[in-house]
């Protein structure tokens, strides 16, 4: 017990709190041990149950976790806003930004007239029982996604505000604070931070241009991952994609876990220009999450999750009890748009800009020395020595990158690129600056 804190109570709930209280005030420190169970109940002459009830409630919060014969002990906590939120470096005035991973809002369609096509034809706004996801909608996405080969015939679907409230609904309705998700390496930042607002512990496993590492993958499942989350298009950052043979071996290690819960995230969606390979549904619990921020833009918070019908009920009855549903208007706005084919040849117009400014980077950094990767998406990945070096050297020449550390958990150094908003013309400078900022004496960089 700690030298400076004595637990008190009589109930599991008050015995829980004063342990809580403590940790919030700093009296025990991360990694300390508590009393176990029965020296406890001695102490505080209650029954064991009540203490062993007690430090399951400060499990299930993410204050403490068990370790075997170590013991319960106080985790650490991560702040709500994660640690990767502090790596995110500001954007000074004059920069020219290729950091923030958006996609170009010139090449984003309008909502002007979605708006209005929708405000002329509804009456009355609908009440809280009819606010669900719209059966038009779910409708019109399990054609998208079946001709997308995702197999939807038995799968139900459900509407959330954008991936990352998928993902969370997803995960706090299967696993519990101290759990480990298998997460890919490097990976989504956002996941990284909510992974750890939640308590849960990220298992990384490599990934490249054809999507996970298969013996890095089944190494972070043996580990005991309860969950794993895979990008199939556009990985986020190094624009890796599922191909049909590394999708065929990853469905076989997938197999041999039957308990983990598989999420597949469609990172760029429409706007991605490679086939779709989709994984599930080869486990028990299985959901594919499409978004809708990549191809019509980020104000549309809206995604579509497809899966087994235990884990769309579990994310569905979450979503009751807390914000209820996705706004109607979002979800018509969206099935407007989908049915808008002007919108459908100005999402593949932009799909095809991204892809011809990606590979003209990706080749003039290959012509400098450099290797990069940006297979699908609006990123490009640059492995470099000394990103902190790379990144601030940038900004000295007038750019803004994003470190690699925002993205990675093991994985080697690198920088993410965003080309979404670049023109071609400006790809030679942006090679220039990249080239000179990886090799600053300019040793390695050949003479073009």
């Amino acid at each position: 017990m700690s030298a400076h804190y004595q637990v008190s109570g009589a109930s599991a709930a008050s015995i829980s709190a004063s342990i809580e209280s403590g940790v919030l005030r700093g009296d025990w420190i991360a990694g300390a041990a508590l009393p176990a169970v029965r020296v406890l109940a001695d102490q505080l002459h209650v029954s064991p149950a009540t203490v062993a009830k007690a430090y399951q409630e400060l499990r299930q919060r993410g204050v403490v976790e068990t370790e075997g014969r170590r013991g319960t002990r106080i985790r650490s906590r991560p702040s709500i806003a994660g640690p990767r939120a502090a790596l995110r470096l500001p954007l000074l005035p004059g920069l020219r930004d290729l950091s923030d991973g958006e996609p170009d809002v010139h090449r984003l369609p309008s909502l002007g007239p979605a708006l209005r096509a929708i405000a002329e034809s509804v009456d009355h706004p609908p009440g809280y029982a009819s606010a669900v996801a719209m059966p038009a909608l779910t409708d019109a996405a399990r054609l998208r996604l079946a001709t997308d080969g995702v197999p939807v015939e038995r799968a139900t679907i459900a509407a959330t505000s954008g991936t990352l409230d998928a993902m969370e609904r997803l995960l706090t309705a299967h696993l519990r604070p101290g759990d480990a998700v298998a997460v890919e390496d490097p990976g989504w930042a956002n996941l990284l931070d909510l992974l750890a607002a939640c308590g849960l512990r990220p298992v990384p496993f490599s990934v490249d241009d054809d999507g996970p590492d298969p013996v890095t993958l089944s190494e972070a499942l043996r580990a005991g991952a309860r969950a794993v989350i895979i990008t199939a298009r556009a990985q986020n950052p190094t624009g890796g994609a599922l191909t049909a043979e590394r999708a065929f071996e990853v469905r076989g290690i997938l197999a041999e876990h039957p308990s983990v819960l598989l999420i597949e995230d469609d990172h760029a969606a429409e706007l991605a220009e490679v086939p779709l390979h989709c994984l599930g549904p080869v486990t028990d619990s299985w959901a594919f999450v499409r978004s809708a921020s990549k191809p019509f833009g980020p104000d549309l918070r809206i995604a579509l999750v497809a899966g087994d019908e235990t884990t769309i009920a579990r994310v569905v009855g979450r979503m009751r009890i807390g914000t209820g549903w996705v706004s109607t208007v979002l979800q018509r706005t969206l099935l407007h748009l989908w049915q808008d084919e002007q919108v459908t040849a100005l999402i593949a117009e932009a799909s095809r800009a991204y892809l011809q400014r990606r590979r003209a980077l990706c080749e003039a950094l290959a012509a400098r020395g450099l290797t990069a990767t940006g297979k699908t998406g609006i990123n490009v990945w640059v492995p470099v020595p000394d990103e902190t070096r790379a990144v601030g050297l940038l900004r000295d020449r007038g750019y803004a990158v994003a470190p690699g550390s925002l993205f990675r958990v093991a994985a080697p150094p690198g920088i993410r690129v965003t080309i979404s908003s670049l023109d071609e013309s400006e790809i030679p400078a942006v090679a220039d600056a990249v080239a000179s900022a990886v090799h600053p004496s300019g040793l390695g960089v050949p003479s073009r």
